[in-house]
């Protein structure tokens, strides 16, 4: 298959009228710029240059392709200074909704040192919260959200699976012991959501797998969970993202299938088309092999 990038070197050819020339206009030895050339041939099929005394000269075949490369190099120019201009207009800030424990795991990692390399204009700020935010009324310009959502009018991209199993510390077990089934839960102590999360998926689940089951306390966040589990006054379920980071638990059943949900980077059709929003939603995208071990444990 042609490899656009050789057409450079018959044009560099073509302007120089030789190899030696043309290598130091590219910044390249000759022999590389012989081998394209003869790569570009054997590719297109057809000779394209011939050395004379006084130099290389494009045969008729190679006159037919010179403007036409250097269409292609004019594309590409203006490709370049596209981007180059979208670049220098990545600047102000890009909000971003997730819940509280991924904003330390993201701003601990690498990932968003690798951002702000790229774009020093570009701030990210974090609105932690564990209840969907309202893209209509301007509270975030980017969600990271695990589970299904109502609004169809955003548009995002998989970028991880969430996980949830049953979590409880070693205190809580040497006490009440572990669960080793569903069946048993409704026999042990939880720490769950209050009724502003009572929508939430690990609320349900429990509601139908262990209906009597006696609660200890309850949380309006994911964190709040963690805390209380990590205290040893009951089981909770959790992402195994954090529960499996935490020395101070132990996984005693699961990961659950029920409660499995995956991962989306989301943001509104008019916030997509932004350089700011952009900027940030491509990176997240582009970086999802760094990204998915942060979200998914």
């Amino acid at each position: 298959m042609l490899d656009w990038n050789d057409l450079k070197y018959l044009l560099a050819v073509a302007r120089h009228q030789g190899t030696a020339a043309a290598s130091r206009a590219l910044g390249v030895n000759q022999s590389t710029v012989q081998r394209r050339l003869v790569e570009l041939e054997r590719n297109l099929g057809q000779p394209l240059v011939q050395r004379h005394s006084t130099g290389y000269r494009l045969t008729s075949f190679g006159e037919q392709l010179l403007p036409l490369a250097q269409q292609v190099e004019q594309a590409v120019v203006a490709l370049t200074q596209h981007v180059e201009n979208f670049l220098r207009d990545v600047t102000g800030v890009v909000r971003v909704t997730c819940p509280e424990p991924l904003v330390y795991r993201i701003s601990n990692s690498t990932l968003l040192d690798r951002f702000r390399s790229r774009y020093p204009a570009l701030q990210v700020e974090f609105v932690t919260s564990d209840r969907y935010l309202d893209f209509a009324k301007g509270e975030v310009d980017i969600a990271l959200r695990s589970g299904d959502t109502n609004d169809n009018a955003l548009v995002g991209r998989k970028v991880g699976d969430s996980l949830w199993a049953v979590y409880a510390s070693p205190k809580y077990i040497a006490r009440r012991g572990r669960p080793d089934s569903v069946e048993e839960l409704e026999r042990h102590d939880w720490v769950g959501f209050d009724d502003t999360m009572a929508q939430h998926r690990a609320a349900s689940w429990l509601a139908q797998v262990a209906p009597k089951a006696h609660f200890v306390a309850r949380n309006n966040s994911v964190l709040g969970l963690v805390y209380s589990a990590k205290a040893g006054i009951g089981l909770a379920a959790l992402p195994t993202a954090l529960g499996d980071a935490e020395p101070d638990l132990v996984r005693v059943l699961g990961p659950i299938p029920e409660l499995a949900r995956i991962w989306r980077v989301l943001t509104t059709p008019e916030l997509r088309h932004t350089p700011r929003v952009a900027a940030l939603f491509d990176f997240l995208v582009d970086e999802v092999e760094a990204l998915r071990p942060i979200i998914t444990g």
